[in-house]
């Protein structure tokens, strides 16, 4: 039988700690109850910001106190994998920040875990959850849009590096630039709506054209920045990605470069084609070719993140981003790198 409220543990002080923080504050039967960050300055912040009781340093202190239903995940991507298993071993509930991993084969370590404590393992997916993609969805099942065979997909920044100096700008911490930082919640918005995640080939090509100048600086985040690192990850992907039914979806992401900003997906069917977010539909009709605006649905679950994953633990709502999902969107992150790096189209078995 499910309960009825939670306890939640926040591990990580940044810019996503307070988010995540912030966010479970949202729902009525959350309490987060401890905050674990190696900083004591951000630590302190955010516990006398958020009213968090418990402040700590040392993140393995509270896997094991039994207060502790959920373990909330905000940390340099490269401790992502390590600590959810960690989490998950200690048969928490699990809300992972994206990327799932830095590599297919951790993230799989977790999907297996999560399958064997049964437990709540869910990726902080939350491009799909917007009222625009949801009512894209029901359109989609509906038949709409007929058969939608392609998908173009992009979020573009013109100056959003976040922060050079800052771990999102070295591989040893974040994995990769761009790609996981914005690129996953385009390529997991356009999967989502293409209802199909399998893949069966990549064709990837990174860019760092700004960040190495010194260009293209943003303001996300709140870790250390060390001008003397060098930026070596990317700051502009671009993939085409077949899927197994032979659809395709183009990605694209950028963090700098001489272009608008852009957040937004636009699906190609037989019957119509319908861009996001602002609900454009273009189609035939007895008139010719039109353009309708269409009207938003009601949302089937909360478009707050965390407000759903405690939804989805009281039993209100099925988990909106399953971890098999996760795993293979990391499958796909990782050729995309691969194919940038051997210049060769990647094969995913």
């Amino acid at each position: 039988m499910s309960k009825t409220s939670y306890n939640v543990a926040v591990i990580g002080a940044g810019a996503i700690g307070f988010s995540h923080i912030d966010s479970f504050q949202k729902h009525p039967d959350a309490r987060v109850v401890a905050l674990a960050e190696v900083s004591p300055e951000r630590g302190r912040e955010a516990a006398d910001k958020f009213g968090v009781p418990d402040l700590v340093s040392d993140y393995k202190t509270l896997l094991s106190r039994d207060d502790i239903d959920v373990v909330s995940i905000a940390l340099p991507n490269y401790l992502h994998a390590p600590v959810a298993l960690e989490a998950l071993q200690a048969g928490k509930n699990v809300m992972l920040d994206k990327p799932m991993a830095t590599n297919a084969a951790d993230a799989a370590k977790l999907v297996e875990e999560a399958k064997k404590q049964g437990t709540l393992l869910m990726v902080g997916q939350n491009a799909r959850m917007t009222p625009q993609v949801q009512t894209a969805k029901r359109l989609i099942t509906r038949g709409d849009l007929g058969e939608v065979y392609h998908c173009k997909t992009a979020i573009l920044r013109r100056s959003g590096i976040p922060r050079i100096g800052s771990w999102f700008t070295q591989t040893q911490f974040a994995g990769g630039g761009s790609t996981y930082d914005i690129g996953v919640h385009a390529l997991d918005r356009a999967l989502y709506l293409m209802g199909e995640f399998d893949a069966v080939s990549v064709s990837g090509q990174t860019f760092a054209k700004f960040g190495p100048r010194g260009l293209g600086d943003g303001n996300w985040g709140k870790g250390e920045i060390d001008p003397n690192k060098p930026f070596n990850v990317d700051d502009l992907a671009i993939a085409l990605i077949k899927l197994k039914s032979g659809r395709t979806v183009l990605l694209e992401a950028s963090w700098a470069g001489f272009l608008d900003n852009f957040d937004g997906t636009q699906l190609l069917g037989t019957e119509a084609g319908l861009k996001i977010p602002t609900m454009e539909m273009q189609r035939n009709s007895a008139d010719g070719y039109v353009t309708e605006t269409v009207e938003l649905l009601p949302t089937l679950v909360d478009s707050n993140r965390m407000v759903h994953f405690i939804n989805v633990l009281q039993g209100k709502e099925e988990a909106f981003v399953k971890p098999e999902e996760s795993l293979a969107l990391q499958k796909i992150l990782d050729a995309i790198y691969e194919s940038s790096r051997s210049g060769q189209e990647v094969r995913i078995n």
